[in-house]
């Protein structure tokens, strides 16, 4: 049986082409698959540029987040993606999540977790290494500034309490929001996690700082130990 060689989309008709589809019906009516051809902009001999977008999402579970923190090199393992569209979707993805978390800029004191979280996720969202962030706070909870503590692999980092309370001390904050990620995506806390945010909270009750929140940040979700009541 003689293989059945794939139409170019040049040959589809123009409403199903992904480019002449969203100039005439607008950029709400594409699919995930047919804007991620757009990016790519061309297949390879045996599939569309569709079709290679609709198997890279199949194998990443038609998670955009998973793509996001693909690697070059595991783009490149796609037959058809080289150096240059592997740039273009991960460029692509990462100017959608900065736009998407851009709204951190624009919180300016913290009332809930949401807005802790809103400070986070840009940094700590796609990471495929564990980080531990703090936000120091004044007394009516407005930001002073956010630091990274520590860098770590893809299980733990560690934490040193001083490194912590630091900036605190010499910013004067009354108060202050830790954070770390897991890269898993998944964001339960761990017993460590527990345990070292007991630790750093005893630590900051003796300089007179108060722990708010302690804000674990997964895949496109987060968890608070204050809404938790584990604080």
């Amino acid at each position: 049986m003689y293989e059945t060689e794939k139409l170019p989309i040049t040959s589809w008709a123009e409403d199903d082409r992904p480019r002449e589809k969203m100039m005439l019906k607008g950029k709400h009516s594409l699919s995930d698959a047919e804007l991620l051809a757009i990016i790519l902009g061309s297949g390879n001999r045996k599939e569309t540029a569709v079709d290679l977008a609709k198997r890279i999402l199949a194998d990443s579970g038609n998670d955009l987040n998973r793509i996001g923190t693909m690697a070059f090199a595991e783009l490149q393992q796609y037959n058809g993606v080289g150096e240059a569209k592997a740039v273009n979707v991960i460029a692509a993805l990462e100017l959608g999540r900065r736009r998407s978390n851009c709204q951190s800029n624009e919180v300016l004191q913290v009332t809930r977790s949401g807005d802790a979280y809103q400070f986070f996720r840009r940094d700590m969202e796609d990471l495929v290494h564990e980080e531990f962030w703090v936000l120091l706070l004044t007394r009516s909870n407005k930001v002073l500034r956010k630091e990274q503590v520590s860098k770590g692999g893809m299980n733990a980092t560690v934490v040193d309490p001083r490194m912590v309370f630091r900036s605190a001390v010499a910013l004067g904050a009354n108060s202050i929001v830790i954070c770390h990620n897991h890269p898993s995506g998944e964001v339960k806390p761990s017993e460590n996690d527990i345990r070292l945010t007991r630790k750093l909270k005893e630590g900051a009750l003796l300089l007179d700082i108060s722990l708010i929140d302690h804000i674990i940040v997964g895949a496109n979700t987060y968890f608070s130990f204050a809404d938790e009541g584990l604080l």
